[in-house]
């Protein structure tokens, strides 16, 4: 059956085009015998507007870009959890790439004339960025910059620096004095590397850094390059949950007993962290409320595109469980506080 067009409800009714759409704008410049006449046929016809060619009319598309770093890291998908009630709520519909898979997902999307863009986690190109932030709103979600603000581009992210102190302060405080972290590249892995080397020196810790992919993978060639040293660490910071996982296996690898000879620690706790099995100390980096605020920062660009951009970052918090305790043959600091077992 042939979708009714705004052209056959002008025939039914036998009216122009033109003063078909004034009816459907409720304009008061049609005479009520007339905008009955429409009605009628728009109700015998069952016609309904087109939702994309009203949008285009209008100069907009109510699209939005999301371009995610990696589909398979969950703190990604716990940003779209909170982003995308957002958007919906006013009347926007999200359209997800994955930047792994498509790299120029940032370009396509200005090239479909989405409305806006939000980017999440840090993409390899961000000249590419640069380039369709001058085109298109755009707000960055979840990542840091190597500057705070090089091209006039909103950030929402947490705030690494101060979720590092947490980790470190917490590890220091049960005993810990040879600490390690697998670290990231990119700005969100150099900002948390720099985090831990200040805090771990400032409690007197000795630094150990072990430097790969943030992934699974990538945290069990960590573990193993670290857990092998003639003077291996007592904890381990990671800069995500994925690799902490990784770390983990390393230790049960090399029957290195988690938490009695080793702690470890992760960042962004993730699903992956909260599983039962795993039980892992993480960071809470907050990333459905980075998502509800990149998603509300977006929405205040939309309205005022000449506004200075902005950078929010949101406050973490350190959830205590089951892989971290005192080293083998210290006795816990007072300010180390029980396990936090309740997620």
């Amino acid at each position: 059956m042939t979708r009714p067009t705004i052209r056959s409800v002008a025939a039914r009714a036998g009216v122009s085009k033109s003063l078909v759409s004034l009816v459907l704008q409720d304009s008061p410049k049609v005479s009520p015998e007339r905008r009955a006449a429409v009605l009628a046929a728009v109700a015998e016809l069952g016609y309904r507007p087109d939702p994309t060619a009203r949008s285009l009319a209008q100069g907009r598309t109510r699209a939005i870009g999301l371009v995610l770093d990696d589909l398979r890291n969950p703190w990604f998908v716990d940003v779209l959890e909170g982003l995308r009630p957002v958007l919906h709520a006013a009347g926007l519909r999200p359209v997800l790439a994955e930047a792994r898979s498509e790299p120029d997902a940032p370009r396509t999307f200005a090239d479909l004339r989405v409305d806006g863009l939000v980017v999440i986690g840090t993409l390899p190109d961000l000249a590419l960025v640069e380039e369709v932030a001058a085109e298109v709103p755009t707000v960055l979600a979840g990542t840091r910059l190597a500057a705070d603000d090089p091209f006039g581009v909103d950030v929402v992210a947490g705030d690494d620096a101060a979720g590092v102190r947490l980790a470190v302060e917490h590890l220091v405080g049960l005993g810990h004095r040879r600490l390690a972290h697998v670290a990231g590249t990119g700005p969100v892995g150099d900002l948390r590397r720099s985090a831990f080397e200040g805090a771990a020196r400032t409690g007197g810790a000795e630094v150990l850094v072990e430097t790969g992919p943030l992934t699974e993978d990538g945290g069990h060639r960590a573990g193993r390059a670290l857990l092998t040293r003639t003077d291996p660490p007592t904890a381990v910071l990671a800069a995500n949950d994925a690799s902490a996982v990784g770390v983990l296996a390393a230790a049960a690898d090399l029957g290195v007993e988690v938490p009695g000879a080793l702690s470890v620690a992760g960042y962004d706790d993730t699903s992956l962290a909260r599983l039962r099995a795993v039980s892992l100390t993480s960071v809470d980096n907050a990333a459905s409320e980075v998502g509800r605020l990149a998603a509300r920062r977006l929405l205040d660009r939309l309205v005022d595109p000449d506004a200075p951009a902005d950078l929010q970052l949101v406050a973490p918090r350190l959830v205590v469980r089951a892989t971290t305790a005192p080293p083998a043959g210290g006795g816990p600091s007072t300010d180390a506080g029980p396990p936090d077992l309740r997620r």
